[in-house]
C-alpha cells in the first residue's frame, strides 16, 4: 500500500505525537520506547530516521498488543502532565493540535482500511452499513450566485485552526457561482460513457500520463459487473448508486469532468466564501467529500509555520499538491470548518474526494431548472419504484393543461380554496400590522394572490417564489400593473429551499402564503422541513397560511385526479412530452395509462403512468428498462385533517392560530403563529 498505512501504525503514531511534542520538552524525559521513534515517525527529518510510508504494513513488530500498551502508558504520561498543567502558548497549541491530529488519523485509519480491503480478492466488509452520522443530505438544485467584491478568507485567532490557514486575509474575486449539490456517480457514468477517459482534450497533460499509465477507466474502487458498475465500499463491494456523491476521485479526474461538463472546479477562496456566506444554500457541504479545488497548495501571505518540530507538520507541503475543502462523511464531527485546508498530491484518489462545480458569473436560472429536471430524471428512473417530481409537470402546455382542470367538474380543490380564502382573508389581514411581507411559495400565475392583497392593502412588499422564471416574470408583472404601490420582488428558486426575502422588502412582519394544498405534494419529512425552514425565514412573530386538502370519500378523490375527460391523464403524460422536448427521450407517450389510486394507508391520492408494454428509454447514452405494467409514479397528494395540520405544524415550531373549513367538498385553510 504505497499511500496507506496499517491500523496500527495510526494508533501508535498519534499517541507518539502526543510523546514526542508535548511530553519530550522537558530535558529530563525518558521516552517509554526509544526504538520505536523510527517506527512511528511518520515525516519529521528532524527527529531521525523513520520507516518509509509504503514499508510500514512489512513490520510484524510492535504487535498490536505492544502498540496498545504504548498507548496506555503515553495516556497514563500526559494524564499527569495535564494535571500539572500546560504552559500558556505554543504548548497549550501543541496540545490542541494532537488532538486535531489524531481527529486527522481517525478519518486516515478509514480510508487506510478501505484500501487495504479492496486489494483483497476475498473483498471484505468491515461493516454491514457504512457507519456515518448523518445521513445524505437532499438535493438543493440549482447554482448559487455570488457578486464581485473584496472577501477575507481564512482563520482568525479566536479557536484553534492549523497554521496553514494563517493569517486571515484579503482576496478580490469576480462575479461566480457554485453548484448547490455535489456531482453525483450518475453525472460521472455518463462522462465516462462520453468517453471522458478516452478523450486527451478534457486532460491535463499531467493527467492524461497518468490515465495511460495507470490504466484509468472509473473512479478507483470502481468495477463494471454485467448488471452495471459496482464499488468497493467499507460494507463491502456494493452497486453504485447513481444518486450519491462521486467518490474517490483524483485532481486530475476532477478537472477533466469540469471541463466535459462546461464549467470549472473552483477556487479555495471561492469555495470559503460562499460556505460563510450561506452555507444553508448547499447540501452536504461539509458532511460527505471533501471537494477539489483548483487553487494550489500554498502559503498565504504572512505565513508563519509553527515553532519547533511542529513547522514540519504543513510548511513544507507547500509544493505540488491541491487543496480540498469541505469535509467527509468519515471526518470526526467538529473537525473540519470553513477555513480548513486539506490538501493532496492530484494523482491520489483514496481518500474521500469528491467534485463540486463553479462557473463565471451568474447561472442562468433556465439553465440550473435544465439541468435539475435531467439529474432528477436520470435520479428517479435509476431507483425501485422509479418515481419523478410533480414540480415537473409545469412547462407552458402543462401549466395550460392544469388551468384546464381546474375548470373540470370533478376538481373541487382551487375553486374551494379561493372561496374560502375570500372568506378569511379580510379578518386574518388584520394581524398582518404596518408595512408587512407577503411571501408565496409556489407563486405561479399568483391568482389567489390577488384575494389577499386586496384584503391587506397596507402590505410593503410581495416575495413570489416560483421554479419557472418564465411564470414568475409574467405573474410579477401583471402584479406591479394592478398594484403599483406594492413592491414586487420575484425570487426564482425551488420553495424546499428557501432563502430570507430581499433587503428591499423591509422589515415588517413575514406573512408566509402556500395555498393549493400542495403541501400535500411533499413527503411527510420534505413537509416538515419545509415548515421548519419557513419558521426560520419568517422569524419570531411570523404568519403562514397553508392550503390543505381534506380526507373525504375516495369516489371524490379519485374523480378529481382521473376526469371523465382525459384532462389529467394528458397532464400527466405531458410530463414524458416534456421530457423528449427537453431532454432529448424517447419515451412513447402514448403507450403510458394514467392511473391514479386512492392510498388510505397514507393518507393520500397517487397519480402513476403506468406502462402499457415493456420498452427501453433514453437520456443521451443511458438506458432504461421498464417492463410491461411497471409504472413511475408521479404525484402524491396527502389529504389531511385538523388534527394532522395541527401535529405538522407544532413539530416545526409553529402554533395553530386558525383552521377555517370550506363547503363539501371539503379543504380548509390553516393559519399557522411563529
Amino acid at each position: 500500500m504505497p499511500e496507506a498505512s496499517p491500523g496500527k501504525w495510526h494508533l501508535g503514531h498519534v499517541s507518539w505525537f502526543f510523546e514526542t511534542m508535548i511530553l519530550a520538552r522537558r530535558m529530563d524525559y525518558v521516552p517509554v520506547a526509544p526504538e520505536l521513534n523510527a517506527v512511528f515517525n511518520s515525516y519529521y527529518e528532524a527527529l531521525g530516521a523513520r520507516v518509509e510510508r509504503g514499508d510500514r504494513g512489512l513490520m510484524t513488530r510492535p504487535s498490536l498488543a505492544a502498540v496498545m500498551a504504548y498507548r496506555e502508558e503515553i495516556d497514563r504520561r500526559m494524564e499527569v502532565r495535564l494535571t500539572e498543567g500546560l504552559e500558556e502558548g505554543l504548548e497549550r497549541y501543541l496540545f490542541d493540535l494532537g488532538l486535531n491530529h489524531e481527529q486527522q488519523h481517525q478519518e486516515l485509519f478509514v480510508m487506510d482500511m478501505l484500501n487495504l480491503m479492496s486489494r483483497s480478492p476475498l473483498e471484505p466488509a468491515a461493516y454491514d452499513v457504512e457507519p456515518r452520522t448523518s445521513a445524505v443530505q437532499a438535493r438543493r438544485d440549482g447554482w448559487v450566485g455570488f457578486e464581485s467584491g473584496l472577501t477575507e478568507i481564512g482563520a482568525q485567532e479566536r479557536s484553534f485552526a492549523f497554521d496553514n490557514e494563517r493569517p486571515a486575509h484579503k482576496v478580490w474575486l469576480e462575479p461566480f457561482s457554485l453548484a448547490a449539490d455535489l456531482t453525483r456517480n450518475a453525472d460521472w457514468i455518463a462522462f465516462m460513457e462520453d468517453g471522458g477517459y478516452r478523450r486527451p482534450e478534457l486532460w491535463l497533460s499531467d493527467g492524461w500520463a497518468r490515465v495511460k499509465a495507470e490504466d484509468w477507466t472509473a473512479p478507483l474502487y470502481w468495477r463494471e459487473e454485467e448488471g452495471g458498475w459496482s464499488v468497493m465500499t467499507l460494507a463491502g463491494r456494493r452497486p453504485v448508486d447513481p444518486s450519491a456523491p462521486v467518490r474517490h476521485v483524483s485532481f486530475y479526474e476532477a478537472d477533466a469532468f469540469a471541463r466535459w461538463s462546461g464549467r470549472r472546479l473552483p477556487t479555495e477562496a471561492e469555495w470559503e466564501h460562499a460556505a460563510r456566506s450561506d452555507p444553508e444554500a448547499f447540501a452536504n457541504l461539509t458532511s460527505e467529500v471533501w471537494q477539489w479545488t483548483a487553487s494550489a497548495y500554498a502559503p498565504y501571505p504572512g505565513f508563519i509555520p509553527t515553532e519547533g518540530t511542529a513547522a514540519e507538520y504543513n510548511g513544507k507541503f507547500m509544493a505540488n499538491q491541491m487543496v480540498l475543502r469541505g469535509g467527509a462523511f468519515a471526518t470526526p464531527e467538529g473537525h473540519a470548518r470553513v477555513s480548513y485546508r486539506n490538501f493532496y498530491y492530484p494523482h491520489q484518489r483514496w481518500m474521500f474526494a469528491g467534485v463540486r462545480l463553479a462557473a463565471d458569473g451568474a447561472q442562468a436560472a433556465d439553465g440550473d431548472a435544465h439541468d435539475a429536471f435531467r439529474r432528477e430524471m436520470i435520479e428517479g428512473l435509476s431507483h425501485r419504484p422509479r418515481s419523478l417530481s410533480p414540480k415537473w409537470f409545469y412547462d407552458a402546455e402543462g401549466s395550460r393543461l392544469f388551468e384546464e382542470i381546474t375548470r373540470l367538474p370533478e376538481y373541487y380543490p382551487t375553486r374551494q380554496e379561493a372561496a374560502l380564502l375570500r372568506r378569511v382573508a379580510p379578518e386574518w389581514a388584520k394581524r398582518f400590522g404596518p408595512a408587512a411581507v407577503l411571501v408565496e411559495l409556489g407563486s405561479g400565475a399568483s391568482e389567489k394572490t390577488r384575494i389577499v392583497l386586496e384584503a391587506a392593502s397596507n402590505l410593503a412588499a410581495y416575495v413570489p417564489i416560483d421554479i419557472s422564471s418564465t411564470a414568475l416574470t409574467a405573474a410579477a408583472e401583471r402584479i406591479r400593473a394592478d398594484y403599483p404601490g406594492l413592491k414586487v420582488l420575484p425570487v426564482v428558486g425551488d420553495f424546499e429551499h428557501l432563502r430570507p426575502p430581499p433587503d428591499e422588502a423591509g422589515g415588517g412582519r413575514r406573512i408566509g402564503f402556500f395555498p393549493g394544498s400542495t403541501i400535500g405534494n411533499l413527503t411527510p419529512e420534505a413537509a416538515a422541513a419545509l415548515l421548519r425552514s419557513a419558521r426560520e425565514v419568517l422569524g419570531e412573530g411570523g404568519l403562514f397560511i397553508l392550503g390543505v386538502d381534506l380526507v373525504k370519500s375516495p369516489e371524490v378523490l379519485v374523480a378529481a385526479y382521473d376526469d371523465a375527460q382525459g384532462v389529467t391523464a394528458a397532464f400527466n403524460r405531458n410530463l414524458l412530452v416534456r421530457a423528449n422536448r427537453e431532454l432529448g427521450m424517447d419515451f412513447a407517450p402514448e403507450a403510458f395509462e394514467h392511473v391514479a389510486v386512492w392510498n388510505a394507508g397514507r393518507s393520500r391520492i397517487e397519480m402513476h403512468l403506468r406502462a402499457s408494454r415493456s420498452m427501453t428509454v433514453h437520456l443521451d447514452k443511458l438506458a432504461f428498462h421498464l417492463g410491461q405494467g411497471e409504472t413511475i409514479h408521479t404525484e402524491s397528494s396527502r389529504k389531511f385533517d385538523e388534527a394532522a395540520v395541527k401535529v405538522l405544524a407544532e413539530a416545526a415550531g409553529w402554533s395553530l392560530a386558525a383552521f377555517e373549513i370550506s363547503e363539501a367538498p371539503s379543504v380548509a385553510l390553516a393559519l399557522l403563529v411563529a
